[in-house]
């Protein structure tokens, strides 16, 4: 993958750095701005320095993973977005176990019902700008929260070890579920290479994946972390369900249902792992962390609502979802999956 396009001063100085090797050139982060979450310039270059830490870029050597320069950047750009975070997003009152606490921000939940949209409505363009929508995390599934794996201990460590196991598919290449949206994005006939569409992304869908990136990176937040994973596995089920029904309803193949037809299955399993014996876990071990957790887990909500209404939004104008569309202009379902 190579470096994207800029969208702004800050990441335009920054990719200037990293393609010209000279760490003297990094910017330094700007004021924080009106909301963080849809500021393009800070989330794309937010996610250039968290992607050093997983793939990387063809044209940046991969020392410059821990360059002090890009570290302080993206330091100031996590505090920003994590200021945000703190801010809006409203966490239910503690006294209670925290199981019983993740439960009650799952059902409460009234976020936008993009699933709903997609099973009844939605037709093959509006699919396929979903898929690029969801390429940028859904490419490297389970890697964010498997961060946490070195970070946790006892009941909580052998939770999460048999929730990532699933996603990455046992050990079957096939079977992971990153190889299985590779398999989707080519059966709605778009390119499956990883990070093709970041430039097609709008800062919102950035921020799903750096949100999770920046509480996988941080030891201190490994509570939210936690929370989070289970937050997202306590509300896929459903979904997914749906997007295959969508996908079944324009002609999409088994092959093409795939992954959502596996997550209907797994993600109904992690669920009750997810929230007793990983978050349910990690609480008794360390009741510090509890707060953490529940905010983890609403964050998750919180920013997949901001997603939602930010592509419902557009699609009811009868506009484009995406920063640039022309990137999945003319695809069609493959003949073959």
């Amino acid at each position: 993958m190579l470096l994207p396009e800029a969208r702004g001063p800050l990441s335009s100085g920054l990719l200037d750095a990293l393609r010209s090797g000279r760490p003297e050139a990094v910017p330094a982060a700007p004021e924080a701005p009106a909301d963080p979450l849809l500021d393009e310039d800070v989330q794309l270059s937010l996610w250039i320095c968290f992607e050093l830490h997983y793939r990387g870029f063809d044209d940046v050597p991969d020392s410059w993973e821990w360059q002090p320069e890009v570290i302080a950047l993206r330091r100031s750009l996590e505090e920003i977005l994590l200021a945000a975070l703190r801010r809006e997003v409203t966490v239910p009152a503690g006294g209670r176990p925290v199981p019983d606490r993740l439960r009650e921000i799952v059902d409460s939940d009234e976020g936008p019902q993009l699933s709903k949209y997609l099973q009844t409505r939605a037709d093959h363009r509006q699919f396929v700008e979903f898929a690029a929508h969801r390429s940028i995390y859904q490419l490297k599934e389970a890697d964010p929260h498997s961060w946490a794996l070195p970070r946790l201990s006892g009941r909580a460590k052998a939770a999460l070890v048999e929730i990532q196991a699933d996603e990455y598919g046992g050990g079957d290449l096939l079977r992971m579920h990153s190889e299985l949206y590779r398999k989707f994005l080519r059966g709605l006939g778009l390119d499956d290479s990883y990070g093709r569409y970041v430039d097609a992304a709008p800062a919102i869908t950035l921020a799903l994946s750096n949100v999770m990136s920046l509480f996988g990176l941080r030891r201190e937040l490994r509570g939210a972390l936690v929370g989070h994973l289970a937050a997202y596995e306590m509300t896929s089920s459903g979904p997914c369900r749906r997007y295959a029904k969508g996908l079944r309803r324009l002609g999409g193949d088994d092959a093409t249902c795939d992954f959502f037809d596996e997550h209907v299955t797994a993600d109904a399993l992690h669920e009750q792992l997810a929230a007793h014996d990983l978050c349910g876990g990690l609480a008794e071990a360390e009741p510090e962390l509890a707060e953490d957790i529940v905010f983890g887990a609403a964050a998750c909500l919180y920013v997949d609502a901001r997603f939602a209404e930010h592509v419902l939004g557009a699609w009811s104008a009868g506009l484009t979802s995406l920063r640039d569309d022309t990137l999945v202009e003319g695809v069609a379902f493959a003949e073959a999956s």
